[in-house]
């Protein structure tokens, strides 16, 4: 897997990403404790709203982001989006009111919004074969998970010396630093065969090209049940240690460690597994088991009431594998559905649907627990989770490849799929046929 990094292009942009997120997380710490001196007590209330704010940009303004900037060269657009992300955290210790937080959060993930699917986008691009692009993905959900426990306790132990502010420069510094790694590469550019078409036509292309394609309308599914119980894991984890437990700040982070121990384990053995293995039987195992689990740990709080501790973090440890299971490998689908011109307009709606998801379940995960109890926000979050994966496997059928012969007279001479096949109009091609025997390309 690490080998991939010797490709320098990637290996600039994945520690771009590496410590873009680790700025993130810094930032997230020192804005609970922003809201805290703003709101006191409703700092709870701050977060969750400033936390929507975030959902509702990713979800409405991804698929506008990339249609608008469609023309700008890819390089530009990522080193602008970390700019301004830069700026947004500079400002931040010196707002007075709630209010200018809200708007810094939008301003900040709007930017993130455009940053995000256009780096996911450009990842293939820099790696054409299918197996150094599997090993990236892993290596992004290992770089996520390391996240989660690296940036709390680099926060921690900054804190003891220096104020809550003084992360916010630790947060100006990561995107600084991801913008100037994203400078010092060539980055692929964008296919050029988009550029008459309508703004309009830009914005819903993506969208579109998702919602016609049966392995990314399956992959939707799974991003719900996937959601479903990893907003019951982040929303309500704090709720089960601190008050249902009784433990402290240390279990929560170990119980945390534990979800994404699990994730790191997949991550690590995806690879191997998907160089033998279909996406579709390792992804529909996945949330087939993840969603079980969370069925299983649902009846167990409801009938004999928490297990025992170390039972909770294996529990936490299996979900968190398997969660992984079924997120690591949607980067595969998405790039074997889009040309290399499409494929920033269809990662920002996998962006902005999946985020969607996330929007319904965060506040199901929160609500529920509270109204009804744990046992019932993660049965009915479980039920949601078995609807998605239902659905998955209705959406996605099996599928069976064909070599066909086939030709377009339609294309440009430099349209990258004739270019692929030598320039020939007439070329044979490798179809995916489905249990309804409906044909659809591998690509497009």
């Amino acid at each position: 897997m690490i080998s991939i990094l010797r490709n320098t292009t990637y290996a600039a942009l994945f520690s771009a990403q590496v410590i873009a997120l680790i700025g993130t997380g810094l930032l997230t710490v020192a804005l609970g404790l922003l809201a805290f001196d703003l709101a006191g007590a409703q700092a709870g209330l701050v977060l969750g709203l400033a936390y929507t704010i975030k959902m509702v940009a990713y979800v409405g303004l991804s698929p506008i982001a990339q249609a608008a900037v469609h023309r700008l060269p890819r390089k530009a657009v990522l080193i602008g989006a970390d700019l301004v992300r830069a700026a947004v955290a500079l400002c931040l210790p010196f707002v007075t009111e709630v209010w200018q937080v809200y708007v810094l959060v939008f301003v900040l993930q709007s930017a993130s919004a455009t940053f995000t699917p256009a780096f996911q986008a450009a990842i293939p691009d820099v790696l054409p074969v299918e197996r150094d692009y599997t090993r990236a993905l892993s290596l992004s959900r290992l770089a996520y998970d390391l996240e989660n426990l690296i940036s709390p306790a680099a926060a921690a132990l900054l804190l003891t010396v220096l104020s809550y502010n003084w992360l916010f420069l630790g947060t100006v510094l990561g995107f600084a630093a991801s913008a100037a790694l994203v400078w010092s590469v060539c980055v692929p550019p964008v296919g050029q065969h988009q550029s008459s078409r309508s703004f309009r036509e830009r914005l819903m292309r993506g969208t579109r090209i998702y919602l016609a394609t049966p392995r990314l309308r399956g992959l939707l599914a799974l991003n719900l049940a996937a959601a479903s119980v990893g907003a019951f894991v982040l929303v309500n984890t704090v709720v089960l240690v601190r008050a249902g437990y009784g433990g402290t700040e240390t279990d929560l982070a170990q119980a945390m460690a534990c979800f994404g121990a699990g994730s790191m384990t997949a991550a690590l053995l995806l690879p191997a597994l998907l160089d033998r293995v279909p996406d579709r039987p390792v992804m529909l195992v996945g949330a087939a088991s993840l969603t079980g689990f969370a069925i299983l740990a649902a009846v167990v709080l409801a009938v004999p009431g928490l297990p025992q501790w170390l039972g909770f973090l294996g529990l936490w440890a299996v979900l968190g594998f398997f969660y992984s299971c079924v997120m690591t490998p949607s980067g595969r689908l998405l790039r074997r559905s889009s040309h290399s011109e499409d494929r920033p307009a269809v990662f920002a709606a996998q962006f902005a649907l999946s985020h969607a998801c996330w929007l319904l379940t965060y506040p199901l995960a929160g609500w529920v627990g509270q109204a009804f109890g744990m046992d019932v926000a993660l049965g009915l979050l479980g039920a949601i989770a078995l609807t998605g994966l239902v659905l998955a496997r209705l959406l996605w059928p099996a599928e069976l490849t064909r070599e066909l012969e086939h030709e377009h007279p339609d294309l440009p001479q430099d349209h990258p799929h004739l270019r692929a096949h030598h320039g020939l109009r007439r070329h044979v091609h490798v179809f995916v046929i489905d249990d309804e025997h409906r044909v659809w390309p591998t690509q497009g």
